[in-house]
């Protein structure tokens, strides 16, 4: 039987079922598939996904409201955000469109930062002890939006990767 605890779901890789019992065999069947759906997938694409991550439900709904409380699914995306900028701020479209802007939360927004030709790699953001140095990201309905304090250029290559729940 897949164990669910603290540590995460996982699928037993020892016998589980005797085969010759079909009740055993279809509970061991549903039990996996249920453990491999709630693992957070791998996929890092430029389309919305689903990513197997659940959240709990929204605080605001109860037996009492009109929309009942169920688990969230977690959506992500890929923004490909090309060079960083030279001293301001560089707004990137990110393709999301939302139904309705005020029940959509994110839930993680980060990204990196490759300079290919210096050999160098930047986590986004990111936090310097010398402020001109720091990278702000920053998500709004329509643009993903990177700040620098000084000239990063040459960081050509620029990926973010944006997660959130639309209810």
């Amino acid at each position: 039987m897949p164990v669910l605890d603290r540590f995460g779901a996982f699928i037993p890789t020892t016998d589980i079922v005797n085969i010759t019992d079909f009740v055993d065999l279809r509970a061991a069947l549903n039990n996996m598939a249920l453990m491999i759906n709630i693992k957070d997938t791998g996929i890092y694409t430029q389309t919305e996904f689903v990513n197997g991550q659940v959240w709990f439900p929204n605080p605001a709904y109860t037996s009492q409201t009109a929309k009942k409380p169920i688990e969230r699914q977690v959506y992500r995306t890929v923004v490909n955000f090309g060079t960083l900028p030279n001293t301001g701020t560089t707004n990137v479209a990110h393709g999301i469109t939302f139904p309705n802007p005020n029940t959509v939360s994110f839930t993680r927004i980060y990204g990196a930062a490759t300079d290919q030709a210096g050999g160098s790699y930047l986590p986004l953001p990111y936090a310097s002890t010398v402020l001109a140095n720091n990278i702000e990201l920053s998500v709004d309905n329509t643009n993903v939006s990177i700040t620098t304090g000084a000239d990063q250029t040459a960081y050509t290559i620029c990926y973010v990767v944006l997660e959130y729940i639309k209810e």
